[in-house]
């Protein structure tokens, strides 16, 4: 069972962004990724309008009071298995936004984090990156 899961996991990826209060860099970033210069489409990689048809989650921005319940929420509805990747420095750990009266705390603390891609905002390559490292730790290499 659990090779099934992998395969599917690794070749093609749907994935649901998720956006908890960003700034909107990461997710111009990410839009990037679906232009022809960089085409993750070729790799079977596809967002999604539904976390229920997504195999991955990306998370950009800092969850607060409002979006740290609701990203817990739309974590809980996507199938399992999937995997949840945090974009940016906001969402791997906080960044500026560590201190602010409104943050709650750290993505990984409110649901498991899989991979973290760091940057503001992150490169397009540097996301496809996260990606390749990620579908590795899955298959165990």
């Amino acid at each position: 069972m659990k090779k099934i899961v992998i395969k599917a996991l690794t070749k093609s990826i749907w994935v649901y962004h998720a956006a908890c209060s960003p700034c909107n860099n990461c997710d111009i970033e990410i839009l990037d990724l679906l232009t022809p210069r960089h085409d993750v489409e070729r790799f079977g990689i596809s967002l999604v309008g539904s976390i229920k048809h997504a195999d991955a989650m990306l998370v950009t921005g800092v969850p607060n009071m409002k979006t740290a319940p609701r990203i817990k929420e739309v974590y809980e509805q996507m199938p399992k298995p999937g995997v949840v990747i945090a974009i940016g420095s906001c969402a791997c750990g906080g960044n500026m936004f560590r201190d602010s009266y409104n943050f709650v705390k750290p993505l990984d603390e409110i649901i498991p984090v899989d991979a973290y891609v760091p940057g503001c905002p992150p490169k397009p390559e540097a996301m496809i990156m996260g990606v390749v490292k990620l579908i590795k730790k899955l298959k165990g290499l």
